[in-house]
């Protein structure tokens, strides 16, 4: 197994491996590496340790050095160039009337090559505008196109929970969530309620969902007769999939009434499990469906 370092950029939460070689290492101490965008400046987050092959993408890059005085001093100087980069490039997509939102700019640590992120509807040709660009700042530029979760992944925020949002500080990949998620824990489908600063269903609708899926398994469907161990009947009106606890509507002498009882006193009636009531793909409002991955 390979003894790597791992090593994060900018606000991103992601571990990238590096090869270690004989460098002492301090957690938080930056470093010069070499990636496919060209030299970047990151921090290490992990110090060296052994990992499986399988882990580590290939070719396994070593760390170019350990950073000085003056590679800190030019990221110092690399990001006091942002503000005045990103007015620049902001000035220039808007003359070029192309529908495009700018993201954030990011100079390689060289300096060789600019880094434009955008996000825009549908395909846009930039190419006239990569020219205008080249000649202003007389070096490589990269135009990016991305997504709504990479533009709040990199931006990050406050989510509705009042937490930074969580693929920007510590997610390392998009978590794959369904509207079926947020069926299975009985949540309101109004976008508003289940949707992130990034449009899309909130990430941390699928933390919990392995829980949720088992209690329904449990639990009788909505709308199911069930019998209490008391030897009554009742209908199934509501779930406490956290309490496990099953509300039934009881009905005796043309009067009903509504009870509380817990999971363990109720015996099933045959009736379908709680997780069926979950929708699949193509039972979801259209409005919904945007929402998924």
């Amino acid at each position: 197994m390979p003894v790597v370092v791992g090593v994060k950029f900018k606000s991103s939460p992601r571990l990238y491996y590096f090869e270690a070689g004989d460098r002492q290492y301090r957690e938080g101490c930056g470093v010069i590496v070499e990636t496919a965008r060209g030299l970047e400046y990151g921090k290490v987050a992990m110090l060296p340790a052994e990992v499986p092959d399988k882990e580590v993408t290939q070719p396994l890059k070593p760390v170019f050095r350990i950073a000085d005085e003056s590679d800190e001093r030019q990221r110092v100087y690399l990001e006091s160039l942002r503000p005045e980069t990103m007015a620049a490039c902001a000035q220039k997509i808007e003359k070029s009337g192309l529908g495009m939102k700018l993201i954030d700019v990011e100079y390689t640590f060289d300096k060789a090559k600019l880094i434009v992120y955008f996000t825009a509807n549908g395909r846009v040709d930039f190419r006239e505008l990569v020219r205008e660009l080249a000649s202003a700042f007389r070096l490589r530029i990269e135009l990016r196109q991305i997504g709504e979760r990479d533009e709040c992944k990199m931006l990050g925020g406050l989510g509705a929970c009042g937490r930074e949002c969580c693929c920007s500080k510590h997610l390392p990949d998009y978590a794959h969530v369904s509207i079926k998620m947020a069926k299975n824990q009985n949540l309101s489908l109004n976008p508003a309620k289940i949707s992130g600063l990034c449009g899309r269903l909130m990430c941390c609708l699928s933390y919990e969902n392995a829980t949720y899926a088992e209690i329904n398994r449990r639990m009788p469907k909505i709308g199911s007769q069930v019998f209490t161990s008391d030897k009554r009947t009742g209908t199934v009106v509501g779930l406490n999939q956290l309490k496990e606890r099953v509300r039934l509507k009881m009905e005796e002498n043309d009067k009903f009434e509504f009870v509380d009882v817990e999971l363990a006193d109720i015996i099933k009636k045959g009736c379908e499990s709680a997780l069926d009531d979950a929708a699949e793909p193509d039972d979801v409002p259209a409005d919904l469906k945007s929402l998924q991955d």
